[in-house]
């Protein structure tokens, strides 16, 4: 299972006993921020776009939205979302559980600038029932080759 890889992931860096599992699932922002006990915004939930042949994973807040001038701006290409059926294969976890830990070769991990406004964000860990808890910086640092990108809106 994937969990397993970001477990494997987090105990290399000593941070395996800081993933949540939940016995309810936390497969949507609003299901996660209920079973994080957090507002919804607070969820860092990672969006995988077909981008040529490689996925660029945007790992976001959880009330933003792509901007599509600004993702064409960054990739040069128009948002298009991986295909859910392609994921786990492409990426190395399932839709619901889509984390930018412990992925597959040819992805590519991006950090939207919306998370930087909160002191704590919850990505996924892998399952439709995981998170972990992970400061902004936490989270770019346990996610090597990644790179903060402005892509997304926020709501008005």
């Amino acid at each position: 299972m994937a969990i397993d890889k970001v477990k494997a992931y987090f105990a290399a860096l000593g941070r395996e006993e800081d993933i949540v599992e939940f016995p309810t699932s936390s497969a949507t922002v609003e299901l996660a921020a209920q079973a994080v006990g957090c507002e919804p915004a607070r969820i860092a939930k990672t969006l995988s776009f077909a981008v040529g042949d490689r996925v660029a994973l945007v790992v976001c807040a959880g009330d933003a939205r792509i901007a599509n001038p600004k993702f064409k701006a960054q990739f040069s290409c128009k948002p298009r979302m991986l295909p859910a059926e392609d994921a786990e294969e492409r990426i190395g976890h399932a839709v619901g559980g889509v984390c930018p830990f412990a992925v597959n070769e040819g992805c590519d991990v991006y950090l939207d600038e919306s998370l930087r406004r909160f002191e704590v964000v919850y990505p996924a860990c892998g399952s439709s029932n995981s998170a972990i808890a992970l400061t902004p910086d936490e989270l770019a640092a346990y996610t090597p080759g990644s790179s903060w990108v402005d892509v997304c809106k926020l709501p008005e």
